[in-house]
């Protein structure tokens, strides 16, 4: 067994020896293999270097052979332009040369110039003081004709360069009038009879009375009541004078208010209607009445501002609107006057293509301040203005309230054409009643005025007032004078006279001579 494990050991170790043995011979193999490649690449690259710098010498050889070919081609090109270039330069310099000598010559005759001109301003020189001393003799020789000094010769000059001027002004002023005034009444006319004519408005003339019928004259007797009681309950609840008189069946109503008027009209009516006359009833009836015209005074001014279009009215102004219908300004209805002024301001702005809603909106509140004036102190531009800004009222409108009379400047366009407008609705025929008295006094200080200018020999005021004829002194002003004469008489009278419309100031002139054939 021993020998058995002997002879495997060293069959094995034989066999590993063996195995070591042909490995090593294959590696020693390899390496020659490898050793020979090596030494041919070696070879390869050796000869390509040689390759590769013969190459190199080839392209070096012809890139230098390129280069100085190019800089022959240079060099030649830069030759030809030098050559052209002082050709260039020789022309310039003979072109210069040429110019030198023109100015030489310029200079020369310059020179020459000067001199003569020098002489000839000695000359001139001579000539001015030899003129101005002949000047000084014939101006003493002249004032000592004329008996007039060189301040009063100025004086009168400028006295006769005054009045020419004067005269021209006058001229201009009377031409670019006439040009203004004929283009102005032209476009106003149209302007104003478009307006018109899309805007038809009546007018209810109301007075101070009213009268209420009655079903027969019994019926005075129960309205007076035992001793007066009944009468006495109506006129102290309503404020309005119960007139009970000869009239047949008729009761007359007075009072200055028209509000508290028509309470007593419709309380009264009720009463007659009921039947039951006495100072209870009579309380009720009133009552009713006071609501019934609040009511009535509401709807209309809601239908006021819906025939208008204009709306977002505060309710407060509402009501004030409505409270107009009761009130009349010499005889001419103030809603319906408002109104009037509306629809033309809104006419005429669509005319000018300003804002139409803003321009209806002041045309109906210019006179809101009437609603208030009989239980406020103040006039009612000033009440009309307070109560607009009151109840926020854009600018544009309480400056048309302020400015419908002339009390203030306007601001705008549109308080302007409120202005027209307010004009044209009350100054038409018909529109208002002036009392006696007022129509007097206005024509008497318009003749007042007029007379009391300078040169002012008569003055008549005609066509109820529309016109103001005046006669002057031909002596004291001169057909120039009269223009100026014109405007300062129009301008007083604007300022110190109110007035529905224009007033035409109209002068004349005119001189008479008479002789005797004997």
């Amino acid at each position: 067994m021993q020998e058995v494990f002997i002879g495997l050991a060293i069959g094995i170790a034989v066999a590993v020896i063996s195995s070591f043995i042909t490995f090593r011979n294959g590696i020693n193999h390899r390496r020659k293999i490898a050793e020979a490649e090596i030494g041919s690449a070696e070879q390869e690259s050796q000869r390509l270097v040689a390759e590769g710098m013969k190459q190199a010498e080839n392209k070096k050889r012809e890139a230098l052979l390129q280069a100085k070919e190019e800089i022959h081609k240079s060099r030649v090109e830069l030759e030809r332009d030098i050559k052209d270039r002082r050709v260039e330069v020789q022309r310039l310099e003979r072109r210069i040369l040429q110019k030198e000598e023109s100015v030489d010559r310029k200079i020369e005759a310059l020179e020459q110039k000067d001199e003569a001109l020098s002489g000839k301003v000695k000359e001139a020189q001579a000539s001015y003081d030899k003129a101005n001393e002949v000047l000084q003799r014939q101006m003493s020789e002249l004032e000592r004709i004329s008996g007039l000094s060189l301040d009063d010769a100025k004086a009168y000059l400028l006295k006769n360069v005054e009045s020419e001027v004067q005269h021209e002004m006058a001229i201009l002023i009377k031409e670019n009038e006439a040009r203004a005034r004929e283009e102005s009444e032209r476009k106003a006319k149209e302007i104003i009879a478009s307006s018109i004519q899309k805007c038809a408005a009546d007018h209810v003339a109301e007075i101070t009375v009213s009268v209420v019928p009655l079903p027969n004259d019994e019926m005075k007797g129960r309205i007076i009541g035992r001793e007066g009681r009944n009468i006495r309950a109506l006129e102290t609840l309503t404020g309005i004078e119960f007139i009970i008189d000869d009239t047949p069946e008729a009761v007359i109503l007075s009072g200055f208010d028209p509000i508290r008027r028509e309470v007593a009209r419709i309380a009264l009516e009720k009463l007659i209607i009921d039947g039951r006359i006495h100072p209870a009833r009579i309380e009720e009836m009133v009552e009713k009445a006071r609501k019934e015209v609040d009511n009535k005074i509401r709807q209309t001014g809601d239908q006021a501002t819906f025939d208008t279009g204009v709306h977002g009215l505060h309710p407060e102004l509402v009501k004030l609107l409505g409270k107009l219908r009761y009130r009349t300004s010499y005889g001419q209805n103030v809603l319906m006057h408002s109104t009037e002024v509306c629809r033309l301001t809104g006419l005429m702005a669509a005319e000018l293509g300003l804002d139409i809603t803003l321009a209806k909106r002041c045309g109906l509140l210019h006179d809101i301040g009437k609603a208030l004036d009989h239980e406020n102190e103040g006039s009612h531009i000033e009440l009309g203005a307070e109560v607009a800004k009151r109840y926020k009222e854009p600018p544009e409108v309480i400056n048309s309230i302020m400015s419908h009379h002339g009390d203030v400047e306007p601001t705008s366009i549109i308080a302007v054409l409120v202005q027209a407008a307010d004009a044209i609705s009350a100054a038409r025929p018909g529109a208002r009643r002036e009392t006696i008295e007022s129509y007097i006094k206005r024509i008497e200080k318009l003749e007042e005025i007029a007379n009391s200018f300078a040169g002012i020999e008569k003055s008549y005021a005609i066509q109820a007032g529309r016109e103001v004829r005046i006669i002057v002194n031909p002596e004291n002003v001169s057909d120039d004078g009269m223009v100026l004469k014109a405007r300062e008489i129009a301008a007083k009278i604007q300022e110190e006279l109110e007035f529905p419309g224009q007033i035409k100031v109209h002068l004349i002139r005119e001189t008479r001579v008479t002789e005797f054939a004997k």
